[in-house]
């Protein structure tokens, strides 16, 4: 399973590792400790909060406006937070900072990725055209 060191997470979610250590003790997104002594949260619950945080829109605790950062031909690093495949196909969400992006792409691609919620990856966007690759 994957899982992220607290500055790691905090760059996923666009928020700084003070609010992320917050939102630990507050009990909001759960970690622990791993052997290494340092704080980890698992990519499922990571992913589980981007997507939360999402849903609250740009108003929510922790959403950052990237709107004057970003152009449509940026990559944008994110969090997968489902992948839906058949035997063909596979459909994948992310998460990057306030925004939800959805991709479609073979079933072979999003294996031979790994992606699975938890994962970090990053979404280049051009045009109607969105390619999910590793960082």
């Amino acid at each position: 399973m994957t899982s992220y060191r607290v500055a790691e997470a905090a760059d996923v979610l666009g928020v700084s590792d003070d609010t992320l250590r917050r939102w630990i003790d507050a009990g909001r997104l759960p970690a622990a400790r791993a052997e290494d002594g340092r704080t980890h949260v698992a990519g499922a619950h990571l992913a589980e909060l981007a997507r939360t945080l999402a849903e609250q829109g740009s108003d929510a605790p922790g959403s950052v406006s990237r709107a004057a950062a970003v152009s449509a031909r940026n990559r944008l690093r994110g969090i997968v937070t489902a992948v839906t495949k058949d035997t063909v196909m596979a459909q994948v969400e992310m998460v990057c900072g306030p925004y939800r992006l959805v991709s479609l792409m073979s079933a072979e691609a999003a294996t031979e990725l790994g992606l699975e919620p938890g994962v970090q990856a990053i979404a280049s966007v051009k045009s109607t055209n969105v390619v999910v690759e590793l960082p």
